[in-house]
């Protein structure tokens, strides 16, 4: 069987009013990543997940979840209590951009959320500070929910880099973001994933 990893992107303090961000309901995102490999699997997951009793184990005015399937199957994820949402985005409009997905159609499809700066896009696709700042821009004029990830790899920690990485992936942004109420940020220290290491 495939697992799927859950994140869990905490809101601020109920004081906090920091960079103007508001208290909002505690989330709960799966990214499900390229899992599972065939459509069948993802139908007897959903199918799984709607028999259980995990549908009725979580208040909905208390926390949101939400699932990030792969791009190919957002349109066949639908199920009762979950919202779903893209685990990328564009940085551009429409135009000729092959393989990309914008803010604006990923909002056509019903969808409320994406995932931006993923340490896997970050260090395997090449994505940076700036980019994660053109996708955010575009997510707020299309009024998109975002994850947004920040973490350090295990170098930048073992450099004693945490601080500096972190402000600098968040300093990137906060000019962009006009509506923080559509905005989770998600610490993900990149070298605790599958490591052991804590």
């Amino acid at each position: 069987r495939n697992s799927i990893r859950l994140s869990f992107a905490c809101p601020p303090p109920k004081e906090s009013t920091a960079l103007g961000a508001m208290p909002r309901k505690p989330i709960v995102g799966g990214n499900w990543k390229c899992n599972p490999a065939s459509m069948k699997d993802v139908r007897s997951l959903v199918r799984a997940w709607e028999s259980s009793d995990s549908r009725a184990s979580w208040d909905a005015d208390k926390v949101d979840v939400v699932i990030f399937p792969p791009a190919l199957w957002l349109n066949d994820v639908k199920s009762d209590g979950m919202a779903i949402g893209a685990q990328n985005v564009s940085k551009t409009g429409s135009g000729a951009f092959t393989g990309e997905w914008t803010a604006e159609a990923l909002v056509d499809l019903g969808l409320k959320w994406t995932i931006i700066g993923h340490s896997e896009r970050r260090t395997k696709y090449g994505e940076t500070d700036e980019d994660t700042a053109e996708k955010i821009a575009k997510c707020q004029e299309a009024g998109l929910n975002v994850i947004f990830c920040i973490g350090e790899t295990l170098e930048e920690r073992e450099a004693n880099k945490t601080d500096e990485v972190n402000k600098r992936q968040l300093t990137a942004v906060v000019s962009k973001i006009k509506d923080w109420s559509k905005i989770v940020i998600a610490y993900e220290p990149v070298w605790a994933i599958g490591t052991g290491k804590v």
